[in-house]
């Protein structure tokens, strides 16, 4: 196949060579008084639009043909991208280049400049690529840089490009009442409204009615509707937008009472689809390894159970996500103590087998760096390791990297500043209270400031610069506590400790909060589950799961396209 490739490679060259010399060219191509000597034969077998051009509308001894609708700059890059096929998209042609190719039907090139869009798309220039693919029927461009500005409305809303202040009422209408508009706070589309108005108040004053429905007003929190909506300016100055506040607040005091079908049914309560899902996989239900997967709806609170399928069931083991497929690493069935490492891809539901580790690893730490997957310590059966892996998705091979200071099994781990540090753990005799950090450049691990309690079966987080320590047992009992863990201080400090003792827990950030799932507490295996809230130091409990899940492994997949295939189902009760 390379040596195929190559050859392919040496005739482009040749080819494109003689149009370069003229030699053999047999048509030249005029374009604003620019002439482009080329071969009939080259561009037709790559345009249908040439083909038709030089065999039907031309008599055979034509050479000379003018291009129009295209700059000479623009035709002689598809030129050279038809002899040669490599071409260079840049942010400043690539709109020129997508309309060229579709004018010439050179349809590979067209997708080539449409991808491109696709991977180019932010804050900035979402909404006029949007605008552009729709005025131009690229319907699958429009429909990515459409779900791009659901995804990251609130980027785009105070974008410095100011497109969203352009939107006509009607666009954004049907941006606010999408399920997956995605803000941290309904409040956030009410202020994008008043933004959108006051950029041209006289014009748009009076769309506040049409607009104003669209927000989820009873899921904006009290003390802010009566204060910022209630008795706002534009709003309380529209008579028309009285019957809506009476409405909203009728809404938002018979919602805390209200079933679900009824929350779901009312505009006005129905929650919106969360951008982010976090997995929790497996782990002990009892005394059994199960292979339940259950996924957390945010918006919602509610769980729901996605698998039960023919994946192996697995506790003690890790999982991360990476390029868009789940891993889930080591761990135990029952029988065995694991080398092998899974996939789950979440746009199709599948589950394949990836290369095995190197060793057998189940209450192994896992975390990704880099592009690389590291797994680190646990427990092979007959000892806790200290030895370390890491895999590399595009060779599909793990590999060894240096070993920890100690053996730790039962340890946690997590990814902050560019090192990954793991914490805590079993080594067979006692339960740790050091940590180490391991520098990728450097090759090495290197002992930290050890924290003030022992803790095995911990949980470890990065956020905010942070590294978080939670829970866990130092070897008699069971912990609530939390520290954290400042690299530029070397210290760590205690912060308010979750409401119930846990171990053995699934542990992730969703939304800048973290999340402390199921695992072992005092009760025994448990499917109770909290947040903390880094900027109020607070705990609050969520919903619990459907099972218990000790030894649970989690992580957070976020941008679904097929989002409502890991949420509960709102459109049910419509």
């Amino acid at each position: 196949m390379e040596r195929e490739m190559s050859e392919d490679r040496k005739l482009c060259s040749l080819l494109n060579e003689m149009r370069l010399d003229g030699s053999l060219c047999d048509a030249v191509l005029r374009v604003d008084e620019v002439d482009f000597k080329v071969h009939k034969n080259i561009l037709s077998a790559y345009s249908q639009h040439f083909r038709s051009l030089f065999t039907r509308c031309s008599n055979l001894d034509q050479r000379v043909y003018n291009i129009t609708g295209v700059s000479p700059e623009i035709m002689n890059l598809i030129i050279q991208y038809m002899y040669t096929q490599d071409i260079q998209v840049t942010t400043n042609k690539v709109e020129a280049l997508l309309d060229a190719a579709n004018h010439l039907l050179i349809q590979d090139l067209a997708l080539s400049c449409c991808k491109f869009l696709q991977d180019h798309l932010n804050p900035d220039n979402c909404l006029r690529i949007w605008q552009y693919a729709d005025n131009n029927a690229y319907y699958e461009l429009r429909d990515q840089a459409y779900m791009y500005t659901l995804h990251h409305f609130e980027d785009v809303v105070f974008s410095p490009s100011g497109k969203f202040l352009d939107l006509t009422v009607e666009q954004l209408s049907d941006i606010l009442e999408k399920d997956e508009l995605n803000i941290k706070e309904e409040k956030t589309a009410f202020q994008a409204i008043i933004l959108w108005i006051r950029h041209e108040p006289s014009v748009r004053k009076q769309q506040i009615v049409n607009l104003l429905p669209k927000v989820r007003l009873a899921l904006v929190p009290l003390e802010y509707f009566l204060e910022n909506i209630k008795k706002n300016l534009v709003v309380s100055s529209v008579c028309e937008c009285q019957p809506i506040i009476t409405r909203a607040m009728k809404a938002m005091y018979t919602s805390k009472m209200a079933e679900l079908n009824t929350r779901l049914s009312d505009p006005f309560t129905r929650p919106r689809l969360p951008y982010s899902i976090l997995f929790a996989i497996g782990g002990f239900s009892d005394e059994s390894p199960t292979n339940i997967v259950e996924t957390y709806d945010s918006k919602l609170d509610s769980w729901m159970c996605i698998s039960s399928r023919v994946e192996q069931a697995r506790a003690c083991h890790g999982t991360v996500f990476l390029d868009g497929l789940v891993y889930v690493i080591g761990g135990f069935d029952s029988m065995e103590y694991l080398n092998s490492t899974c996939t789950f891809n979440p746009l199709d539901g599948t589950w394949n087998e990836v290369a095995p580790m190197h060793s057998h690893r189940s209450y192994v730490s896992v975390t990704v760096l880099d592009g690389f997957i590291y797994a680190m310590g646990g427990f092979n059966g007959t000892i806790r390791l200290n030895t370390a892996e890491r895999y590399q998705p595009c060779t599909n091979q793990w590999s060894l990297i240096p070993s920890m200071h100690e053996q730790r099994s039962d340890a946690s781990a997590a990814t902050l500043n560019g090192k990954i540090y793991i914490c805590g753990g079993f080594n067979g005799n006692e339960c740790h209270f050091t940590a180490e950090c391991f520098d990728p450049h450097h090759y090495q691990w290197t002992l930290i400031v050890r924290m003030h309690m022992r803790r095995s079966g911990v949980g470890v987080i990065a956020l905010n610069n942070q590294l978080f320590a939670i829970g866990g047992s130092d070897g008699v009992n069971q912990t609530q506590s939390i520290e954290a863990f400042n690299p530029r201080t070397n210290t760590w400090r205690f912060l308010s400790p979750m409401f119930n003792p846990h171990s053995n827990f699934g542990i992730e950030v969703m939304d800048d909060r973290l999340y402390v799932i199921g695992g072992y507490s005092t009760e025994g295996t448990t499917s109770r589950c909290e947040y903390y809230d880094v900027y109020k130091n607070k705990w609050f409990e969520i919903q619990n799961m459907n099972i218990c899940h000790s030894a649970v492994s989690c992580c957070v997949v976020s941008g679904l396209p097929n989002i409502t295939d890991y949420t509960t189902e709102r459109d049910v009760f419509l």
